[in-house]
């Protein structure tokens, strides 16, 4: 949805009516989360994609059809055993789609919610998809204020203190409520859809490899920083254009630095005297990912002047350390991608291992 609202905040000022479809749920192997979108509007253009190309036709008709009605509409698509051609996913999962009209009547928020998100600031849209309520009523929760309605005010207040707790977890998903926001209750079925900052990378050490990291983690939707002490190798012309670039100590950076849950650090200086006080500093903070570079020696020496702090063994066993997967990588651009790789396997829970000959679902939930 993120990559699709400039094409459609110009429909929407334009007052040109689209229909958008909105992955609410899945189940098993779906090819794509909660959150996925497409847009179908004016001459009958179509962005983005809610199933990597199986069910796309169906979700295009229905968009259109909406546009037309003015109402909303929720289908479930799945795999056909009796007729393989039937429209469905082929790769055996089930996706709930919410196709929905957008105009500036029927959702006045829209733009606002539109112009949050190009900034960078957090909003969660709740929508109506199932019960006695309107369907595809939207309220957009910020931090500090509401716009819209899903039709009543007990549900309204109710949705609105969820969704400000799934805003600071940057979550996405379905909720259940009574028609007047009981909670106890579950005919109202609401998707919660959060658009929180992007996660921040920050890569300390301005080598070769934190050029090529820096690449792949702008590329992966991070917000990057490349934080260097020395100046000469810390300039932005060596660093792809929208990431920063900041000349201090890095443990003097990330001591002044918020980072969450979903944080990645990377450090990338092998240099006793950057990454011994960098990496105290880290691993007593939150973060999804703390990995250091280095051969084995190197790891091994920093180790033992690591134990020599005050850490913990909890702690100590957060450090991913050489960093990234055995993919055999040699050049800065091969080491970013097994550093990607580890990222993403460690966020989803991902073993490393080919896929061919491995058993079970290919796409899982975050690991726990």
């Amino acid at each position: 949805m993120r990559d699709l609202l400039p094409v459609l905040s110009g429909w929407y000022a334009a007052h040109s009516p689209f229909g958008l479809a909105t992955v609410v749920a899945v189940s098993r192997s779906a090819p794509r989360d909660p959150g996925a979108a497409m847009a179908v509007g004016p001459g009958d253009e179509v962005v983005g994609s809610v199933s990597g190309g199986c069910v796309e036709g169906a979700v295009f008709e229905l968009a259109r059809e909406v546009v037309a009605s003015g109402e909303a509409r929720l289908e479930t698509f799945g795999y056909s055993d009796e007729d393989a051609f039937a429209v469905g996913l082929t790769c055996g999962g089930e996706i709930t789609v919410l196709v929905r009209p957008v105009t500036p009547e029927i959702d006045p928020a829209f733009g606002a919610v539109a112009r949050s998100v190009a900034a960078g600031e957090p909003v969660t849209v709740a929508t109506v998809i199932d019960g006695p309520a309107p369907r595809g009523a939207t309220l957009a929760v910020w931090p500090d204020r509401v716009d819209g309605t899903l039709g009543s005010t007990g549900l309204d207040v109710a949705v609105t203190a969820d969704a400000r707790g799934e805003l600071a977890l940057g979550a996405t998903g379905l909720r259940h409520y009574g028609p007047r926001g009981e909670r106890r209750e579950d005919s109202v079925t609401v998707f919660l859809h959060s658009f929180a900052p992007p996660p921040r990378m920050l890569v300390f050490g301005a080598i070769d490899y934190a050029a090529a990291v820096a690449r792949i983690g702008d590329f992966l939707g991070y917000r990057v920083t490349v934080c260097d002490a020395r100046p000469v190798f810390a300039t932005p012309k060596r660093f792809p254009a929208g990431v920063e670039v900041v000349v201090d100590w890095p443990h003097r950076y990330l001591h002044g630095t918020d980072t969450d849950e979903r944080t990645v650090i990377c450090v990338l200086t092998h240099d006793p005297k950057f990454d011994v006080p960098l990496l105290e500093e880290a691993l007593r903070r939150p973060a999804a990912y703390i990995g250091a570079m280095g051969s084995r020696r190197t790891h091994d020496d920093r180790m033992r002047r690591l134990l020599e702090s005050s850490l913990n063994e909890g702690e100590l066993a957060r450090l991913r350390s050489p960093v990234g997967l055995d993919l055999g990588a040699r050049t800065p651009e091969e080491v970013a991608l097994s550093v990607a790789a580890e990222i993403v396997a460690l966020r989803w829970g991902g073993t490393g291992s080919p896929l061919t000959g491995a058993a079970g679902a290919i796409h899982r939930g975050p690991a726990g």
